[in-house]
């Protein structure tokens, strides 16, 4: 899990070169219940770290997800539509969301490392 960045608001981000594959973490779909809907952003979209990137709808709420990198959406998981539970059964694997072409890999380094991000989770049971 090197290569994995999270955000405090349970976001994830795996670097695979260029590109961050973006999801939630396996604490945020906890705390979310069974995914019933996930809005994604548009191919070729601009995002801006920290701003709206896509919206997740589950049993007990809706909430925002925030992009923890800025860059170009490259590609999304269309099998969400049809399957949005994927999130709850592999949040950081066949559940993630969108794929972003890195605007700037320095800001990787403000986000927290696998031991920080097992640290801030332990802190909130």
């Amino acid at each position: 899990m090197a290569n994995v960045r999270f955000t405090s608001d349970h976001e994830w981000v795996r670097i695979e070169g260029d590109i961050g594959v973006v999801g939630i973490t396996e604490y945020a779909q906890e705390q979310l219940g069974d995914i019933v809907f996930v809005e994604l952003p548009e191919v070729g979209a601009q995002l801006e770290k920290g701003a709206e990137a896509a919206v997740i709808e589950s049993v007990k709420a809706a909430s925002e997800i925030n992009a923890p990198v800025s860059g170009e959406v490259v590609a999304v998981n269309e099998g969400l539509a049809d399957d949005p539970g994927k999130v709850n059964a592999d949040a950081m694997g066949e559940g993630w969301f969108f794929k972003v072409r890195l605007a700037d890999p320095q800001e990787l380094e403000d986000l927290m490392k696998p031991a920080a991000y097992k640290e801030l989770v332990a802190g909130l049971k």
